[in-house]
């Protein structure tokens, strides 16, 4: 387990991201999501996150189905603000999710939207406080050259709104959820946050969140939880990386490194997992799975036994800096 402003919550090492329950890149049924929270929970998993934005409202939905049977002080649920839900004849199917509830969203940084975004997620999940809550996409990848201006309303409206929040126990602590490192430098900076979700940023084939991020949030003692450990599917053998259809480039690259992972006996996977958890910044890790039989494969993954020579080769062929950290 690991902390963060001693304050926070503490998290598992490994965790589970709800991005697959709400319906991305293929549709799924309520029966099917309920086993795999199920199959997470008997594994020993203890922290889920999930956001709005996932199925519109459907991830949420089925993990507080789920959870309603499991006692409030036996996990941790983190959810986002940035996006306020509202009422739709057709679910919006936008990105990479294809299906979800009958809703549409609204993006939405303010103050007002925040405290209405935490409110409508303790109702479609049935609890009655949150432990984390991120702010959603507040990046360039997501926002293109507006991103600042919504970093300045969000700075000045969700994060005070969040603060807030924190400071009346309703949620236990809160930070950003992004794909890119800058927005969560420019936090540190202007705001009092307790822990990143940082998707595509640190793993095998991208360590861009230990360059500068990293450090300054051992410093600040802000926890960070790394998302996307497989970069989005690549490394676990599919073919999305940052949540499009990978290059021919960075899918040799991750053909090199399976190519070195067999001759070691490893599955690339779990030196995936391994990689992504090690960095001593890094407080927990949550692949996302869509089937039931992936969750204790997962954890049979994050625990085994990987040759510290399959580390140096990857550093020797230039596949990892000099200076990566690298599971012991």
């Amino acid at each position: 387990m690991s902390d963060f402003k001693n304050t926070g919550p503490a998290l598992d090492r490994m965790g589970f991201g709800g991005a697959p329950l709400g319906d991305m890149f293929a549709h799924s049924d309520d029966d099917h999501a309920r086993e795999t929270l199920a199959a997470a929970w008997d594994s020993g998993i203890r922290y889920f996150d999930t956001a709005p934005h996932y199925g519109a409202g459907l991830s949420e939905q089925r993990f507080g189905s789920f959870l309603a049977r499991k006692p409030r002080s036996e996990y941790i649920l983190s959810t986002k603000v940035g996006r306020v839900l509202e009422p739709a004849r057709e679910p919006e199917a936008t990105g990479p999710f294809v299906g979800g509830l009958y809703f549409k969203r609204r993006m939405d940084y303010s103050y007002e939207g925040a405290k209405q975004s935490v409110h409508d997620s303790l109702q479609r999940m049935g609890v009655g406080h949150l432990d984390i809550v991120y702010i959603h996409d507040l990046s360039p990848d997501a926002l293109g050259d507006e991103w600042t201006e919504h970093f300045d309303t969000a700075m000045s409206g969700a994060a005070v709104a969040l603060t807030e929040m924190r400071e009346e126990g309703l949620i236990r602590g809160w930070g950003l959820g992004v794909n890119t490192v800058e927005p969560c430098l420019r936090a540190l900076d202007e705001a009092d946050p307790d822990v990143f979700l940082l998707a595509t940023q640190y793993h095998l084939l991208n360590t861009a969140g230990a360059d500068e991020l990293f450090p300054r949030c051992l410093e600040r003692n802000v926890g960070v939880v790394v998302g996307a450990p497989f970069g989005s599917g690549l490394l676990a053998g599919g073919d999305h990386y940052m949540y499009e259809k990978a290059d021919d480039e960075i899918t040799r690259t991750r053909d090199r490194m399976a190519a070195i992972c067999e001759r070691h006996g490893v599955d690339l996977k779990a030196a995936a997992m391994q990689f992504s958890a090690a960095h001593p910044a890094v407080s927990s890790i949550i692949p996302g799975a869509s089937k039931p039989e992936r969750i204790p494969q997962n954890r049979a993954l994050f625990d085994a036994e990987i040759p510290a020579e399959l580390w140096a080769e990857f550093k020797r062929e230039g596949l990892l800096s000099e200076s990566a950290h690298t599971p012991a």
